[in-house]
């Protein structure tokens, strides 16, 4: 199975993209974020069109999860449980061949001063209570997918003095996902790349891809189950590129594994 997850940064003004990519690499699953729009922004004609079923958890304007399978899913379910958090569409999961899918778009937290962040936290405390009330994480095959905006260690971040201490990189978003991680997941991706280095995001500003100035923020997630039969996993650098024929680039760029099942 070819698991992908990618924040796309808004399906209307990328739709193109989408279908394009979809065609050339007929990923199993695709879990995308940052959807930026409701039902009828997505391209679900074109997609289905290439054979694949769509789950979505829309918001207008902002925030926004999908999960694409080739496989028909089940039991798909959105948000956490907690109108506190799921005013923002930002999870949604499904059953696809024996695994749960969790697709997840984590708040950025704005700044460590704004009102934003202290949500962030809660966000990830509440996500973890949702894995404990859900899973098995030695029964059950899961995979945490998403855009978690946090990066884990200083060798996921080109620049770690531009960052350290943000709302990305700082003692306490790095606890809050090793929580998480601690109901029983392993980052699948960090084995392949153990020397640090793969980046998944680039910020607009400041030509941050054409310079390498990136971080690690993009994550997939597994219990050892799954995780045991991981095979491989890359970034999809070239689709980050910049394509005269095609719209701009979201500001991510697809992360990709597989698997043995």
């Amino acid at each position: 199975m070819k698991l992908v997850t990618w924040n796309i940064n808004s399906v209307k003004a990328r739709g193109d993209r989408l279908v394009s990519w979809l065609a050339r690499h007929r990923p199993d699953v695709l879990c995308l974020q940052e959807l930026k729009g409701l039902e009828d922004t997505f391209p679900s004609v074109e997609v289905a069109a290439l054979g694949y079923h769509i789950a979505l958890n829309a918001q207008k304007t902002y925030n926004g999860v999908a999960i694409l399978s080739l496989d028909p899913m089940t039991d798909v379910q959105r948000g956490l449980g907690d109108p506190a958090f799921d005013e923002q569409a930002r999870l949604i999961s499904a059953r696809v061949r024996g695994i749960t899918v969790v697709c997840a778009y984590f708040p950025n937290g704005g700044s460590l001063d704004s009102e934003k962040y202290p949500f962030k936290l809660a966000w990830m405390k509440r996500l973890r209570e949702v894995l404990n009330e859900r899973f098995d994480a030695e029964a059950d095959a899961v995979a945490l997918c998403g855009d978690f905006n946090v990066a884990l260690f200083d060798d996921d971040i080109a620049r770690p003095e531009e960052w350290h201490g943000g709302v990305l990189a700082n003692p306490d978003v790095r606890g809050a996902l090793r929580h998480i991680a601690d109901f029983g997941l392993t980052d699948v991706v960090r084995p392949f790349h153990p020397d640090g280095g793969v980046h998944t995001w680039w910020d607009y500003r400041g030509l941050g891809f054409e310079r390498g100035n990136g971080l690690r923020i993009d994550h997939v997630y597994c219990t050892p189950r799954l995780a045991a039969t991981c095979i491989g996993a890359m970034v999809d650098r070239v689709e980050r590129a910049i394509d005269p024929d095609k719209s701009g680039p979201s500001d991510h760029a697809p992360v990709m594994v597989e698997f043995e099942a």
